[in-house]
């Protein structure tokens, strides 16, 4: 099932004051294709500007599809990604997650009824108790 990298970054380190990106994130963007190809892995957004609907969200994002979760965890565990990794720790921060998606199919009503059942379960079992 897909996975997923999701990153979301800020203060992103000018080359200059009022310059653009510092030169180590160009070489990042540059070089991370690269990195990605032998996993599977493409961008489905990146650097996008968010729309923040409820909450805080600072920064930008990035998002990255690959075909399973242990194909995102060998490639952000590669050599050659981990490589670059200083190019944007130090110019950028941020936070990185992996995340495996749903199945084709999936009913998130189908997740209610459990957690219904599993409340019912619950309340029957902390209601007998108190009744020994």
């Amino acid at each position: 099932m897909t996975a997923y990298a999701l990153g979301s970054f800020r203060d992103i380190v000018p080359a200059a004051p009022g310059a653009g990106p510092h030169p180590g994130i160009i070489e990042y963007v540059e070089r991370i294709q690269a990195t990605l190809d032998p996993f599977g892995g493409r961008f489905l957004v990146h650097g996008a500007e968010v729309e923040v609907l409820e909450g805080d969200w600072p920064g930008n994002m990035v998002l990255i599809g690959f075909p399973g979760l242990a194909e995102a965890r060998a490639w952000y565990a590669s050599p050659e990604y981990q490589a670059l990794v200083p190019l944007r720790t130090d110019h950028v921060e941020g936070v990185i997650i992996l995340v495996d998606g749903v199945a084709p199919g999936y009913d998130p009503a189908q997740l209610a009824a459990k957690m219904r059942a599993a409340n019912a379960a619950g309340a029957a079992g902390a209601g007998g108790a108190a009744g020994s």
